[in-house]
């Protein structure tokens, strides 16, 4: 078992640094604080304080620096642990009253550092160093802060879950830890720099803009993490291993932080917003704006203590200014997730994290106002959120819903935990509860979850109750990783605050992953082979002891080549079984002679069997550009028809940085399903995306977007049967053949945004809609919808 706290070993003296690479030896630094490598397991770290605050301008020559706490030694960590780090890193450490600051040396070969003038959180594409705090110190949960060498900023939540990473569909192998949650901002300061050596950069976090517990000293895990991209390597200073069930665990651990003073902690941000709508007069096909007046919101936040916050916010945006990509399922019978992006929602949503989404605050459509509650109290872990929708959102509109939402999460051990999950929607006689328990038993590299949870669902012909249940078992090994999974989800369960992708089904599956590293320097760094068993079935039939519907066996292999190159490939071997629900507006009708005809319910083959072939691959991030692409040909689901095809599915990522302040990103999905009865095509899905940005300064940039999609769909049949045609019933009753067609979308949203800091921007935009839809609307593209739209906001931080 990885223990929370590494052991304490005494500081080495203050002693010239030495560097791996012929850069860096020749910038040999001297200092006079206490010095920590990691690899010799100095990983207690005691900091001087000092009563005044510096200057951030990443220039570390104030007196400050001077006797400030050395972190160094740093090991690598991807793609393979347990050897030293190429690369040399320096972390001075020092505090005051009001901020924790930190300075970063991180020494590099000559024109081999990645560096742009990106957009907050837009970093993970150039060099960047990682701090990881865990103000409490449970190996659960961490702060990060993240910069580019420019000090461009990233920030989030780490929390871990017990995710087995790397593999799987996707066909890559990910970096051995979970993925940050960058969705929250927090004030604090950094400035940064390219050099001779390789860039330095200065960083400063107020204690205001930090939860902690309450004492008079403090004592956080602390870890810092480099990523190189001219290697792909990833390096921190607490040596971690990738076999170990938590990262975070691995950490070291700040400590001394005395008399911290955080002030009062109230952020107030009134936000104006005001946009003008443009539509197609029914009448007059007439283009015209609708007149709305200014809007007026806002939200306030307050520190209670340095471990709960209030926030409250009255009619909340968006605010994203960005519409979704148009994403497609491989599987109609999935719903496709969105994620949430409105500022308010987003603050402190690790709180509300729970395990099969019951929790997804997408849900409450159009606030008016709500509140939350996020923190710590009694060793709880809490998140409270009320909100009051808009009567538009409600399913009569004539009321307002409202949504009342509780987590709680307690530590069990030293990386256990149980948590309990609560929603409750009312939109007048109707209202619908979920209540879920869910835990975490942690023990060395084993990890065991489990969830149950029930929905209650109330309405006038009475209430209904569903249940849910979900256990999965892993082990995180360094050169093998198992995962195994039992869950069902009930036809009936209903979780109006939630997310279910897919209810009235339960899975079995198993993961079974080897790890083979190469020696330092191998050209072959780590190959993963993979071996995936899936079978899926009717909830009603697995609870009654009955046969799968579907049953997938995934034999994969993904290789991490010297320099970050990425190599996957995978066989699929399934068979899936037919779903009558998916079908249940689907008819024929069959001629009987002298003008006759039978409507004939639509019935499918039991079963199809399918055989693809997946390959990826992955580039390093070079200088100006970075590329990766899936690709899957084979036999798959027809699922328009049911019936068997040829598919070939292509997805390209195309990024590129002609320039430090400019940015494009390119996308293509591209996906044809031909009948393997004849070769006629059945479905064509075509999407182009592109995104650019340019950054004027770091505070102000523009940015373009534009999507074009095109879904053409052959006139439908019963394929291999009957060949007759397919006709579809409406609610109504009403029968229609289902045709061919071609629908085509077309966005483009073009945005000025200044953003000095988190909760300070002016936002500027446009956006378009075009569609052309073959044969039954326009056969030419025509605006469909436009808008113009402003967004102001401040933050007032009251000191």
């Amino acid at each position: 078992m990885v223990a929370p706290v590494p052991p304490t070993a005494s500081p080495t003296p203050a002693v010239p640094t030495t560097n791996s690479t012929a850069a860096s030896s020749r910038h040999v630094l001297r200092h006079a604080g206490p010095v920590f490598h990691g690899r010799r397991g100095e990983l207690t770290v005691t900091t001087p304080r000092r009563e005044a605050d510096g200057i951030v301008d990443g220039r570390l020559d104030e007196p400050a620096w001077a006797d400030a706490a050395v972190l160094t030694g740093f090991s690598q960590f991807f793609p393979a642990d347990g050897v030293a780090a190429q690369d040399s890193t320096e972390v001075l450490v020092w505090y005051s009253a009001t901020e924790l600051h930190v300075g970063i040396r991180a020494f590099a070969a000559p024109g081999t550092v990645r560096a742009t003038l990106a957009d907050r959180d837009k970093i993970m594409q150039d060099d960047n160093v990682q701090l990881f705090l865990g103000t409490y110190g449970d190996s659960r949960q961490a702060f990060v802060f993240a910069v580019n060498p420019f000090g461009i900023q990233s920030d989030g939540v780490l929390t871990e879950t017990g995710s087995v990473l790397g593999g799987g569909f996707t066909s890559t192998t990910a970096k051995a830890r979970e993925s940050s949650d960058l969705a929250p901002d927090y004030v604090w300061k950094s400035k940064g720099a390219v050099t001779d050596f390789g860039y330095q950069v200065e960083l400063a976090i107020p204690f205001k803009s930090l939860r902690y517990r309450a004492g008079d000293e403090q004592r956080w895990q602390l870890n810092v993490a480099r990523t190189v991209q001219v290697t792909g390597h990833e390096e921190t200073w607490a040596p971690a291993l990738r076999g170990a069930s938590s990262f975070l665990a691995q950490s070291g651990v700040l400590t001394g932080l005395r008399d911290l003073r955080r002030g009062l902690t109230v952020d107030v941000i009134p936000t104006i917003t005001s946009s003008a709508v443009g539509t197609r007069n029914a009448a007059t096909s007439a283009w015209q704006y609708g007149s709305a007046r200014p809007e007026l919101g806002g939200s306030v936040r307050w520190g209670v203590t340095s471990n709960l916050t209030v926030a409250g916010t009255a009619n909340p945006d968006f605010s994203q200014v960005e519409a979704d990509a148009t994403q497609f399922s491989y599987d109609p019978r999935v719903a496709v997730f969105f994620p949430e992006r409105r500022p308010f929602f987003l603050e402190s949503q690790e709180q509300f994290t729970t395990p099969n989404r019951l929790i997804y605050t997408r849900r409450i459509a159009q606030p008016v106002a709500a509140s939350k509650l996020t923190g710590k109290y009694g060793g709880f872990d809490i998140g409270v959120l009320s909100a009051i929708d808009n009567r538009e959102a409600s399913a009569d509109q004539s009321h307002s819903p409202v949504y009342n939402i509780l987590r709680l999460q307690r530590d069990v051990g030293a990386q256990s935990r149980i948590g309990v999950a609560y929603t409750d929607k009312i939109d007048g006689a109707r209202w619908n509860r979920v209540l879920g328990v869910d835990g975490r038993l942690v023990r060395g590299i084993y990890n065991l979850q489990g969830q149950v949870a029930s929905s209650f669902t109330g309405s006038d012909s009475g209430t209904q109750r569903a249940p849910l249940f979900d256990v999965n078992a892993s082990r995180n090994g360094r050169r093998f990783v198992a995962r195994y999974s039992v869950n069902g989800i009930s036809p009936d369960f209903d979780a109006q605050a939630g997310f279910i992708a897919r209810p009235g089904i339960a899975n079995v599956s198993a993961t079974h992953r080897w790890n083979f590293f190469g020696k330092p320097k191998a050209l072959v760094e780590l190959f993963s082979p993979e071996l995936f068993v899936l079978g899926r079935y009717q909830y009603d039939r697995f609870v009654n002891g009955e046969g799968s519907q579907d049953r997938q066996l995934h034999l994969r292999a993904n290789a991490r080549v010297r320099g970050g190159w990425q190599f996957g490939t995978q066989l699929l071997l399934e068979v899936f079984g037919y779903d009558p629900s998916l079908y249940s507006n689907y008819v024929l009708l069959r001629p009987r002679g002298a003008g006759r005809t039978d409507t004939v319910a639509y019935v499918g083959t039991p079963k199809i069997g399918n055989r693809d072939w997946v390959f990826s691959l992955g580039t390093p991030e070079f200088r100006r550009f970075s590329y990766n692409t899936f690709a899957i040909i084979g036999y798959d689901e027809n699922f328009q028809e049911w019936s068997s095809a040829g598919i070939f599915s292509l997805q390209n990522t195309l990024n590129l940085r002609p320039t430090e302040q400019l940015r494009l990103a390119g996308t293509w999905n591209y996906d044809t399903f031909d009948r393997r009865s004849d070769g006629t095509r059945v479905l064509t899905r075509n999407t182009y995306r592109l995104r650019s940005e340019y950054q004027v300064t770091r505070q102000f940039f523009v940015r373009v977007i534009g999507e074009r999609s095109v879904v053409t769909q052959d006139s439908l049949r019963d394929d291999t049967r009957t060949e007759l045609p397919i006709y579809l019933r409406a609610g109504n009753g009403t029968l229609s053949r289902a045709t061919a067609f071609e629908r085509t979308r077309v966005r483009l949203d073009v945005l000025l945004s200044y953003l000095p800091s988190p909760g300070t921007v002016v936002y500027l935009g446009y956006g378009d809609a075009l569609r052309a839809d073959r044969p039954l609307g326009p056969e030419r593209l025509e605006r469909s919808r436009d808008q113009f739209f402003m967004k102001l906001s401040y933050l007032f931080r009251v000191q």
